[in-house]
């Protein structure tokens, strides 16, 4: 497994998994950039290297530069003039404004999952998987299995264009998450939350869990907030 990289440059040795055949496309690296990330094996504030980057995926350094901008567009890195690209650090004010959208979206999509029988199957899978997870201390499976729950429950809404919103709110958030040591601390208090909240949609009772959805963001905002000032 690749070693988190420093803060302020990604490693000479970079070692990323292999492109599939003929796919060397912008979207396939930014796919594998974007995967490192949110694994946690290239941190917040670490230097994305263009041309280490293309040597290591053997593909151009155009196509590097585009796969950068795609990830610019999703906010996950930010370019820094004469100095480079750099996988973005999330700070307060970022965070306030994330979950202040995720308030007034998230309820769109709890009230659509009512008598969705696929969408509330999809997210009791996701439940289950964070509560497994949990129980084996994989606190950062927990944190995954949380922001699916979430973006599958503004999934089904069925709208692409807002679906594409929270995906990057969610990517911003997972950021957040990498700046912190204790995951568990910040996430043991929403494994069973995420579960009260589908057992209210399971029985119909949307408007509870659009309620119960209200605290549990101000909750979470709360803590993240106080864990990154804590660092």
């Amino acid at each position: 497994m690749l070693a988190p990289m420093t803060l302020h440059e990604v490693e000479p040795g970079l070692d990323l998994p292999a492109l599939p055949p003929r796919a060397s496309t912008a979207q396939t690296v930014a796919t594998v950039l974007r995967s490192q990330i949110a694994a946690g094996r290239i941190l917040p504030g670490a230097q994305l290297r263009e041309e280490r980057i293309a040597a290591a995926l053997e593909v151009s350094r155009n196509t590097v530069r585009e796969a950068f901008r795609l990830l610019s567009h999703e906010r996950l890195v930010e370019h820094s003039l004469h100095r480079g690209v750099f996988v973005r650090v999330v700070g307060p004010d970022e965070i306030r404004d994330v979950y202040l959208t995720r308030r007034l979206v998230e309820p769109l999509g709890l009230r659509s999952t009512v008598g969705n029988q696929s969408a509330l199957g999809a997210l009791r899978a996701t439940v289950d998987r964070a509560q497994a997870s949990a129980a084996a201390g994989d606190w950062d499976a927990v944190g995954t299995a949380d922001i699916e729950f979430h973006r599958l429950v503004v999934a089904a809404c069925g709208s692409v264009h807002l679906s594409a919103m929270v995906d990057g709110l969610l990517a911003e958030l997972r950021l957040a998450f990498l700046r912190l040591t204790d995951l568990e601390e910040l996430h043991r208090p929403f494994v069973d939350r995420n579960g009260e909240i589908l057992g209210l949609l399971e029985v119909g009772e949307a408007e509870a869990a659009v309620a119960e959805m209200g605290h549990y963001l101000t909750t979470a905002e709360t803590l993240l907030l106080e864990a990154i000032a804590a660092t």
